[in-house]
């Protein structure tokens, strides 16, 4: 009756010859333990990058770490010039303006903390961080879940996602806070703040790919840059796949961080070949140009863009 008084539920009757099990004092009740990241899955096809992750040790509640507050900064040096990738021509914008947009966001998790990003900064998966191919760096966004109405404020430091049908890529506590890690990726919409004030621009029309039609404004120093002769004097020599040209060493080096992480499953090596003031990263070499062009077709599939063949 004492222990029943306790909270013990009463045990069934003890059959013949079995041991009655002696009744433990119940423990006091637990404290309730810190939130914690949500489990992952991984998405075939990649909703964010193989065997990406929380880290081992994240904080104890993502909940509390802050929005990025919008404030002036001057823009980045380099991180605005120009650059392509995968075949696709990408012309940064150069003043904050108004930006809207509905599409996928992914999210790159710690097979990325603590590597450069193009803005210089170190990417840290548990700030409140994002990628994107044309917004200026830096500035601010906020990104919302349609389907479940969370929000975010954050701060644009790095290029990508490189994907052809995603538009922005999330820090890991970003997309937690937004319901995004269960299935690595998500339909958002992405919103350009003002800087300093922290509003909105009114009636910004939403459209589905606001890349398309910037990709085509191609600027003349592009053309100059992608018109400079690929390099000879290298001792590698070969076919090569050119996956990115950039005007910015930064810019070059996070996409090839970024770019070797999500093609590891490929047995070449991604490298970055200076030519003037361009940077070009480029995989290989290949024994053939047969066999680029098989590994350009499972990039293809992979990744959705082609990149280019490279004969040195």
């Amino acid at each position: 009756m004492l222990a029943a008084c306790g909270g013990v539920p009463p045990r069934p009757a003890q059959t013949s010859g079995e041991v009655a099990p002696q009744v433990a004092t119940p423990a006091p009740p637990a404290k309730k333990p810190a939130q914690r990241p949500s489990a992952y899955t991984l998405k075939k096809g990649g909703g964010f990058y193989k065997d990406d992750g929380p880290g081992d040790n994240p904080p104890e509640d993502l909940a509390v770490i802050p929005d990025a507050v919008p404030r002036p900064e001057p823009l980045h040096r380099f991180a605005n010039r120009p650059y392509s990738v995968l075949g696709r021509d990408f012309v940064p914008l150069l003043e904050i303006g108004t930006y809207k947009a509905r599409g996928v966001a992914s999210w790159y998790g710690r097979k990325f903390h603590g590597q450069k990003t193009s803005s210089g900064e170190p990417y840290d998966m548990y700030g409140m961080t994002a990628a994107h191919p044309i917004l200026p760096i830096p500035s601010y966004v906020r990104v919302s879940n349609p389907a479940n109405g969370n929000m975010v404020v954050l701060r644009v430091n790095d290029r990508g996602p490189f994907h052809a049908d995603r538009i922005i890529d999330l820090s890991y506590t970003a997309a937690w806070k937004l319901g995004l890690t269960g299935n690595g990726s998500g339909i958002v919409e992405v919103e350009s703040l003002l800087t300093g004030a922290g509003t909105l621009p009114a009636q910004v029309p939403v459209t589905d790919d606001p890349l398309a039609r910037l990709a085509e404004e191609r600027s003349e120093a592009l053309r100059l840059e992608r018109a400079l002769p690929v390099p000879t004097n290298t001792e590698a020599k070969g076919v090569f796949l050119q996956l990115g040209a950039f005007g910015n060493p930064d810019n070059a080096e996070s996409f090839k961080a970024h770019i070797s992480r999500q093609l590891d499953w490929m047995g070449e090596t991604v490298s970055i070949q200076s030519a003037g003031n361009v940077q070009r990263v480029q995989i290989g070499p290949y024994r053939d140009r047969l066999a680029a062009e098989s590994a350009a077709e499972r990039i293809r599939t992979t990744l959705g863009v082609s990149p280019s063949i490279v004969v040195r």
